[in-house]
């Protein structure tokens, strides 16, 4: 049980680039009505998976690490694994097609 990290541009190396675990980064801001509709279930995620580090990117803040990973909509979902943007999901969606988009639907 984990609660969602705050990603800044001071941590984004150390804490998903480098994790050993895989990183679901939730790229978003605080203006982006979607963005507040899904962050209940990316808090969901958070508290109920031990497999993933959960976390969330303000893009408003950290603009450099969004365009480097090529975000221009929000919500913006990346799962990174070994340092490397593997799947994503874009748009607020209901839990089950957002664990379906990032291949998040069996724990393990």
């Amino acid at each position: 049980m984990a609660d969602v990290v705050e990603f800044t541009s001071d941590n984004f190396q150390g804490l998903v680039l480098e994790n050993e675990k895989p990183v679901l980064v939730d790229f978003w801001a605080p203006w982006c009505g979607p963005c507040r509709m899904i962050a209940p279930v990316v808090e969901q995620i958070a508290k109920e998976r031990t497999d993933i580090v959960v976390g969330k990117l303000n893009v408003d803040e950290s603009g450099e690490i969004a365009q480097r990973y090529g975000v221009q909509g929000i919500p913006f979902l990346g799962l990174f694994q070994h340092g490397q943007l593997v799947r994503q999901a874009v748009g607020a969606m209901p839990r089950s097609a957002l664990e379906s988009q990032l291949g998040l639907t069996v724990e393990g």
